[in-house]
C-alpha cells in the first residue's frame, strides 16, 4: 500500500479516522476503489463501511443512472 503524507489546517474539525473515511468514501464513489479496498483502507469490515457510507452521502449502489436506463430498455 502506498503511503501519502499531507498537511491539513489545524482548525479542521476532523480526526484521522474521519479524514480517512472521507477519502475512502470518495474513492469508492469515484470507482477508484472497490468496497472491500475502501473498507480495508479505513480498517473496517465491509459491512461497517457500507453502513457508514450514507453519513458521507455515498450510495452503496455505485451504478450510473445511464446504465440503469439502458438495462431497463434491454429488459
Amino acid at each position: 500500500m502506498r503511503i501519502v503524507t499531507f498537511n491539513l489546517p489545524e482548525n479542521l474539525d476532523m480526526d484521522d479516522r474521519e479524514i480517512t473515511m472521507s477519502l475512502a468514501a470518495k474513492l469508492y464513489e469515484d470507482g477508484k476503489l472497490s468496497i472491500g479496498q475502501a473498507a480495508e483502507l479505513v480498517g473496517l469490515t465491509k459491512r461497517t463501511f457500507i453502513e457508514l457510507l450514507g453519513k458521507y452521502g455515498v450510495s452503496i449502489f455505485n451504478y450510473p443512472a445511464s446504465d440503469l436506463s439502458q438495462d431497463i430498455a434491454n429488459a
